[in-house]
């Protein structure tokens, strides 16, 4: 249980509203003397009554106890709960309000719960965060305000210590709502969903009863004649132990904000999911981030502790000002990545000419590797776009914005005319259009 620090008095609202009102009682004697009688016994009960309050508040060492319960790491753009328990050892029913101090990140200078306990009664108060930058986050004092039902005293309890450190970790509750879909096929063999596989693997796994949505050209006919006519499937697994690396760009075109969060924070979270979806898919995941200056490199690899060195390694990430240098990625692929691997870039092109810098260094890693690269739509210019024109400035900020939104198609289409998968997404999306383009090219063969 977390120790008493400072208890200091306050005088609540009920008390400064009786002291006016005594006030005014002595300033209306001066012209009716009948008055000064009443506010004098008014003035001795008052006090007594503050007396009072006084002392049943303050008559226990602990009147109220609060702690803060909360996960020690929080996940980057998700809701976090923290959980504050509260209990009442007064022996009668106090009014509780609770200020936290929350860490300066969060810019939240109004936070406030109430409640009130009756006499021995416990109850939780819960609150979520939703961080939206990676990093060290404080929370400092836990401050409880107690008044009895005269409500003329407050009491101040300050718990929870000077400081609290919470790690910010990429967003590790997306993981957990992508494994079922790293294992659809189990639900596919059961017959619970129709999944379309453009295609499957050379690696044969075992022959199964044929449920409805199964390719009817893996039909193993000598089996079905075996079973007396019914019918029997091959059952393909994907290829194992391939390299995925994901390849997070950090330079100053991955700092637009979006929804609070930054494009590198989008592209940290989907790397982190798709590296686990990866790993469950028996394949071999690494990364690599890259400004001006080559960052970390992470080996592919399928050991157990993997996920949690990617986890520390992009847990301190951050953008940088400088355009990134393209043409040290492609040396450093080059040297260090000698199996053919599937390359998941995520960076952003707001231009044409700005992907024709970097287009022969892309094409370079092409040839050896697959790579797919993933980049942003600007949502706000496609709501530009859908606006309606009702004067000059608003048709040319339309035509602008169509102009912009169309160079992004015009990127789309030269990369992949490049032999170069694309993915143009939202940051929403970004997630789940990765990890749908990696099962795709899976099933494909593609890597």
């Amino acid at each position: 249980m977390i120790k008493r620090l400072i208890q200091p008095l306050f005088f609540g609202r009920q008390f400064y509203w009786a002291f006016a009102a005594i006030v005014l009682l002595f300033v209306l004697s001066y012209n009716w003397p009948v008055l000064y009688l009443a506010a004098r016994y008014a003035l001795l009960f008052f006090t007594g009554l503050v007396l009072l309050d006084f002392l049943l508040l303050f008559v226990r060492k602990q009147g109220v106890q609060a702690s803060r319960d909360m996960a020690d790491r929080f996940s980057n753009g998700d809701e976090n709960t923290v959980k504050i328990r509260l209990k009442n050892q007064y022996q009668f029913r106090v009014s509780v309000k609770l200020i936290e101090e929350l860490p300066v990140q969060f810019q939240k200078r109004d936070f406030l719960l109430k409640t009130s306990l009756g006499s021995r009664e416990e109850t939780v108060l819960q609150y979520k965060l939703r961080p939206v930058e990676r990093g060290e986050y404080i929370f400092h004092f836990l401050n409880v305000f107690v008044k009895t039902p005269l409500g003329f005293v407050i009491r101040r309890y300050q718990e929870g210590g000077e400081e609290t450190m919470v790690k910010v970790l990429p967003s590790f509750l997306a993981l957990r709502q992508f494994e079922l879909r790293a294992i659809s096929n189990n639900l596919a063999d059961a017959g619970n969903r129709k999944i379309r596989k453009i295609g499957h693997s050379l690696e044969f796994e075992q022959i199964k009863d044929y449920v409805t949505g199964d390719d009817i050209r893996s039909i193993n006919w000598k089996a079905t004649a075996r079973r007396g006519g019914h019918l029997m499937v091959n059952n393909f697994s994907d290829e194992r132990s391939q390299q995925v690396y994901c390849v997070i760009d950090k330079g100053r075109v991955m700092k637009m904000p979006f929804e609070g969060m930054s494009l590198l924070d989008y592209s940290i979270n989907a790397a982190l999911v798709m590296m686990r979806v990866a790993l469950l898919r028996q394949d071999k995941a690494g990364m690599i981030t890259f400004s001006d200056t080559l960052g970390q490199f992470l080996q592919a690899d399928r050991k157990a502790g993997q996920m949690n060195t990617v986890l520390e390694t992009l847990y301190n990430q951050d953008t940088q000002f400088l355009e990134s240098d393209y043409e040290k990625l492609y040396a450093l692929v080059r040297t260090r990545i000698t199996q053919r691997s599937l390359i998941i870039l995520f960076t952003n092109f707001e231009s044409v000419s700005g992907m024709q810098r970097q287009l022969p260094y892309l094409r370079s890693i092409a040839r050896n590797h697959l790579v797919l690269v993933v980049f942003f739509e600007n949502t706000e210019l496609k709501q530009l776009t859908e606006q309606k024109v009702n004067n000059i400035e608003s048709l040319y900020m339309r035509t602008i914005a169509e102009r912009m939104v169309y160079e992004k198609r015009l990127i789309v289409k030269e990369l992949q005319q490049h032999g170069i998968s694309t993915i143009l997404t939202t940051p929403q999306a970004l997630t789940v259009d990765t990890v749908n383009k990696y099962l795709e090219l899976k099933a494909r063969q593609a890597i």
